[in-house]
């Protein structure tokens, strides 16, 4: 059991991106308005700087070769997940307007609702399976809590996206944050 989890594991972590650019929780489209109003619809990939390659030190490495208690794949997974939590944002977004689609996982939860949560572009992300890159995670801070949100509501999130480090103990480290987010459930687009 130990062996499949381990291996489990290791794939998240490098398969995990790719579901993420695949995830398709947001939609493609983006607002042409100049106004604040109306920001920009991101992608969950124009978040990751497209010079980063978190695969790159692993691709040579025989993971078959590797046993759960092989010290090895211990040190291996560690730094697997210090890379993540360090994971570089996109700077040229920092400070602008954007909106953003994905799935909540709370920070906190009172009777008037949810405030604070992470917001992750794919279904289980800290909750069901590890953390994304900390570039694939947004601490938001709406500007008012949203009465009948739960852990994996898809959610649109607008605001200003900025460049900042948050961490939770439980759930992950985000590289970015929006504050004062205006938050509003998300409804798939039907097709025609």
């Amino acid at each position: 059991m130990r062996r499949f989890f381990s291996r489990a594991l290791l794939s998240a972590f490098l398969l995990a991106p790719a579901a993420a650019l695949l995830a398709g929780c947001s939609p493609q489209a983006a607002a042409t308005s100049a106004s604040a109003a109306a920001a920009p619809e991101l992608n969950w990939d124009e978040l990751i700087p497209k010079s980063w390659d978190p695969t790159r030190r692993y691709r040579n490495i025989s993971l078959e070769a590797l046993r759960d208690n092989d010290p090895r794949a211990i040190q291996m997974l560690d730094e697997m997940r210090a890379v993540w939590d360090n994971a570089p944002v996109n700077v040229a977004l920092d400070g602008t307007a954007a909106k953003l689609s994905g799935f909540v996982v709370p920070l906190d939860s009172t009777q008037d609702g949810i405030r604070e949560f992470l917001l992750v572009p794919y279904f289980g992300a800290c909750i069901h399976t590890p953390p994304p890159p900390a570039n694939q995670i947004v601490h938001v801070i709406a500007a008012q809590a949203f009465k009948g949100l739960h852990a994996m509501d898809t959610v649109k999130v607008s605001g200003v996206l900025k460049a900042a480090r948050y961490a939770s103990a439980d759930m992950g480290v985000s590289g970015y944050e929006i504050k004062s987010a205006a938050v509003e459930r998300f409804v798939a687009a039907r097709p025609n």
